[in-house]
């Protein structure tokens, strides 16, 4: 049975100025499934993200043409709430970046913006989460330490559990694993694992290898197009594009 397209992109172009980022691009991303946007640095990949949520908006300067459909619904759309955007679609960053408050508000504190202030429900919010991002063992009887005290790679499981904190449908996660030392690495991919039950996941990888391990479809992309997508195992074993198999094979890149 086919999945459902959560995302489509179509005839998508991004410029900064006059520089064009992003050209052309169109494709769909299946709900419930890891997509790993894949390529050389300055390809566009993090731009892509950024579109997805519109945080290229705070960027001064730039536009675009095409769009981007979350449920078949414009993002671009007059009718959008920009801010539900951001909370259906999270964003995490490539270095974690905790705020100097103990674990447990670092992770209640998009719900307690939102309003949620009942010590019950906010406690129910943060475990759920932490056990999301597969953290909760590592942390529950340390809840109100500093959470710069925990180690690079808890740290970023401690930002993707406060993005789940706010319930969202999509996680973009750019490049999560950088810097992190082998076991950490291991951690974050064992938690996408998990959390691609219940959430669609669009990667930007630190490495081709973890987009083979992790990601069910692929794109590869290259000065700001998209080569081609499909399953990983095709993408990485039998590309269609010359340019694909000479960046998978380490010709390039």
């Amino acid at each position: 049975m086919p999945r459902k397209d959560k995302i489509t992109i179509k005839d998508f172009n991004f410029y900064y100025q006059s520089f064009q980022a992003l050209r052309d691009i169109s494709f769909n991303i299946h709900q419930g499934e890891i997509f790993a946007i894949f390529g050389p640095a300055r390809s566009g990949k993090t731009t892509l993200l950024k579109s997805l949520n519109r945080l290229t908006d705070l960027i001064f300067g730039t536009k675009h043409t095409g769009t981007i459909f979350l449920d078949g619904a414009d993002i671009y759309g007059p009718q959008l709430s920009l801010t539900q955007l951001r909370r259906r679609i999270g964003m995490v960053f490539d270095l974690p970046t905790p705020l100097p408050l103990s674990i447990f508000d670092n992770v209640a504190y998009g719900p307690k913006l939102s309003g949620t202030t009942q010590k019950r429900r906010l406690a129910e919010i943060v475990e759920k989460a932490l056990r999301s991002a597969v953290l909760w063992e590592e942390v529950k009887d340390r809840l109100r330490t500093s959470a710069l005290r925990l180690s690079g790679g808890q740290q970023q499981r401690l930002c993707i559990a406060r993005i789940l904190a706010l319930e969202p449908e999509i996680l973009l996660l750019d490049n999560p694993c950088s810097g992190l030392d082998p076991i950490s690495t291991a951690s974050i991919e064992e938690t996408l694992g998990k959390l691609k039950k219940e959430y669609t996941i669009i990667l930007v990888p630190h490495t081709i290898q973890q987009a083979s391990r992790v990601a069910d479809r692929a794109g590869f992309f290259l000065n700001g197009e998209l080569v081609e997508e499909g399953p990983v195992y095709q993408i990485f074993t039998r590309p269609r594009d010359k340019r694909t198999e000479d960046y998978v094979t380490g010709k390039f890149g």
